[in-house]
């Protein structure tokens, strides 16, 4: 049993370093006016508008190969974080950043009902 217990540690281990790997690999492309990540040569991203002190995330793109992985997630997650750092409201316009906040309510206090 405790082999077990040690594998599924070192399992979950992996995986949070992963994540944390993959968000600093997400690109702020200012002059695109996105998010990206670039991975296995392909794209995930989130676009966004800004109006003032709001930045509106209006589209989500992940290539189909890598749907699944939680990449949209750390694009949308890390325009979240550049937004608070920066004392912006967020305009959830994509259907899927609207999901991303019911399922992440810290971020909720940036959105613009």
């Amino acid at each position: 049993m405790e082999l077990v217990t040690s594998q599924t540690e070192n399992l979950n281990s992996q995986l949070i370093k992963n994540e944390r790997s993959m968000e600093e690999k997400v690109i702020h492309e200012k002059e695109n006016k996105r998010f990206i990540i670039y991975f296995e040569g392909k794209e995930t991203y989130v676009e966004y508008a800004m109006h003032n002190n709001e930045m509106d995330l209006n589209h989500t793109y992940t290539n189909p190969s890598l749907r699944g992985k939680g990449l949209a997630a750390l694009v949308v997650k890390a325009a979240f974080v550049f937004a608070k750092e920066n004392n912006l409201k967020v305009i959830p316009t994509c259907s899927y950043v609207q999901a991303f906040v019911r399922k992440n309510e810290q971020f909720k206090e940036l959105v613009i009902d």
